[in-house]
């Protein structure tokens, strides 16, 4: 009932503006508390039942789909974790990532974002995540917790940025920088 009220929303709004060319992109969500989109198989049937799902996308959030029990700490795991993504969802469909770690542990289904390595997640999923060519040109937006001082912006941007480039190891050719929100 909850995912038919959601595609009855988006049905509304994409019937009131025909011709946008602006996409809608749903964000994957911890499942805290009734949250509906934490299972990748909830994002595919509001896009298979919308009437314009062409219009529709999706943005993956770190730690959103660890908080609902999607690993990604390790090379295997993120890959069996992408697999899921683009069987389920499309990987055509990600337009976006919200790049966090997570202060909970996986499978919580609670909502906590932590700074970059700093959490239950740890760096090499975002060095996965950061080096995999399928997500090469995409928005990757920095959403960690805020004090008035950016400083810890600019160590997660850093810490992000090398592992991006790997120190020296192999890249994927990566041009987009992740930035902060």
């Amino acid at each position: 009932a909850g995912l038919q009220r959601v595609v009855r929303s988006l049905d509304e709004v994409l019937t009131a503006t025909p011709d946008s060319r602006v996409k809608i992109a749903i964000e994957t969500t911890a499942g805290q508390g009734t949250y509906l989109g934490h299972r990748f198989e909830h994002l595919a049937e509001i896009i298979q039942r919308v009437g314009n799902a062409s219009r529709l996308a999706v943005c993956v959030d770190t730690c959103h789909i660890f908080a609902a029990g999607y690993d990604i700490r390790a090379t295997r795991a993120y890959e069996t974790t992408m697999t899921q993504v683009d069987r389920i969802i499309g990987c055509e469909r990600v337009i976006a990532f919200h790049l966090n770690d997570s202060k909970r542990p996986l499978n919580s289904r609670v909502d906590r974002h932590e700074h970059i390595g700093k959490g239950h997640l740890g760096l090499a999923a975002f060095r996965c995540v950061l080096r995999d060519p399928r997500w090469d040109g995409l928005p990757m937006v920095l959403e960690t917790p805020k004090s008035v001082d950016l400083h810890e912006d600019v160590t997660n941007l850093r810490v992000l940025r090398e592992l991006m480039c790997g120190r020296g190891a192999a890249r994927h050719g990566r041009p987009t920088r992740p930035s902060t929100r």
